[in-house]
């Protein structure tokens, strides 16, 4: 379980992005009952550092401290900025030794330089993926996408994609609920998927905006019933064609791809809040079996419907 968190000032560190992770993981919101973690602030030079907006800022802890963390966070840094010698070592033997990598934007360069992207699939804002692809050959990086969950290894694009890469692992680790209460106390949208583009000409489906909005409400409240892409195109009085390459348009990814990631979250939900069979929720998410649910729980989330109700404290069942 997800304890001890360490976030990195890194010379020439972004301000927005070494703030979202103090924000997420630093702030005690123990009085509204979610986790709080034993965070600390960590100087990779052992002193304070310069933000590429020209301010200091003072850690209380040295490299030392990331020997503890469960979690360590590197928050985008100006390419030409220098590390400290030895950082990227610390973060290598961290993930030999378990701990969870979590990068947003240029931070992943870092992460490539203790050979930690060699073999996996990455991301970084969209402006730097080239450069990430010809400094680090050996990494699978991905262009297009929000985030990219490779356990121990997760990478995020940038600025407001970091946030949704960190509410990805609360939720990961401590369920919806916990994640979707996080994000309401930041005022921030509860759940985007890491496979979503990020870059859009139009708003996302969470904002309930854009020509489809009616049918994404739709979409949500049947659920379990059988929807194609031609049962959710005549619905919006379009030819298949045409509503998947608008559906593509307004939210960065196809209909079905979208109709999973609704069906899984509500089949978490359900999991974490109620003490219905496993069979049941396969049904009420629209899986109809629960080996479907399985093989989507799998791909998703990389765990089973049992394992993930028994993580979230929901009752087991023997179904």
């Amino acid at each position: 379980m997800l304890r001890d968190v360490a976030v990195l000032a890194l010379n020439g560190a972004h301000a927005f992005e070494l703030g979202i992770f103090c924000e997420v993981f630093g702030i005690d919101r123990s009085d509204d009952a979610l986790p709080r973690y034993d965070f600390a602030l960590v100087s990779a030079s052992g002193g304070s550092t310069s933000t590429r907006h020209g301010f200091e800022v003072r850690a209380p802890h040295g490299p030392e401290r990331l020997a503890s963390a469960d979690l360590i966070c590197v928050p985008a840094y100006d390419l030409g900025e220098r590390q400290p010698d030895g950082v990227a070592e610390e973060l290598r033997a961290a993930a030999e030794r378990g701990a969870r990598i979590l990068s947003i934007c240029t931070g992943a360069f870092l992460l490539g330089q203790a050979g930690l992207l060699d073999g996996r699939r990455c991301t970084t804002h969209w402006r730097y993926t080239g450069e990430l692809a010809r400094r680090h050959p050996l990494a699978r990086v991905e262009s297009d996408v929000l985030y990219v969950d490779e356990d121990p290894v997760i990478t995020g694009a940038g600025t407001a994609a970091g946030v949704d890469t960190c509410l990805h692992l609360v939720r990961k680790e401590h369920g919806s609920a916990v994640a979707n209460a996080i994000a309401r106390r930041m005022v921030a949208p509860p759940h985007r998927e890491g496979g979503q583009r990020q870059y859009r000409e139009r708003p996302q489906p969470g904002e309930r905006t854009g020509s489809l909005a009616a049918v994404l409400v739709w979409i949500e409240a049947n659920l379990d019933q059988d929807l194609t892409v031609e049962a959710m195109a005549r619905r919006a009085h379009l030819s298949p064609r045409t509503f998947a390459r608008r559906f593509q348009q307004e939210t960065g990814t196809t209909p079905l791809q979208w109709l999973t990631g609704q069906r899984v979250l509500l089949a978490q939900q359900h999991l974490e809040a109620t003490d219905e069979s496993i069979a049941a929720i396969a049904r009420r998410a629209g899986f109809g079996t629960i080996d479907n649910l399985r093989h989507h729980f799998a791909r998703r989330l990389g765990t089973t419907p049992r394992s993930y109700r028994r993580t979230f404290h929901a009752p087991d069942d023997e179904s």
